[in-house]
């Protein structure tokens, strides 16, 4: 009986300590390769195990632990690095310190050829 608890107990315990890992899609604004590394390294905080931005549908591929963080979490990290999300908008100074090339909102990008 001992060790059907035992037994119980670990199971129960070894699920609970099992991350979840979530792979979902988030828009994030941006114009260029340069934004592309400035998003993914802004979404590389504790529990994202990978953060994949594409230039062209502006769509961010993260993977992460739910037991760790949240998307909250991420948007508010990569909104903080100037870059606006589904549901965090960046403030003006963080926007701001964006080389003109990634600055979205002015729908320009002098990097381009």
């Amino acid at each position: 009986m001992k060790n059907l608890i035992l037994i119980s107990i670990l199971f129960f315990a070894g699920n609970k300590i099992k991350a979840q890992m979530i792979t979902t899609t988030l828009s994030v604004k941006g114009n260029c390769e340069m934004c592309k590394k400035r998003i993914e390294n802004a979404a590389d905080i504790k529990g994202v195990k990978n953060c994949n931005w594409d230039e062209k549908t502006k769509i961010a591929t993260i993977t992460y632990s739910s037991d760790k963080t949240s998307m909250v979490e991420i948007e508010q990290a990569i909104a903080k690095k100037g870059y606006d999300t589904e549901s965090a908008k960046a403030d003006e100074a963080a926007y701001k310190k964006l080389p003109k090339c990634c600055q979205y909102r002015t729908n320009v990008c002098d990097d381009k050829k």
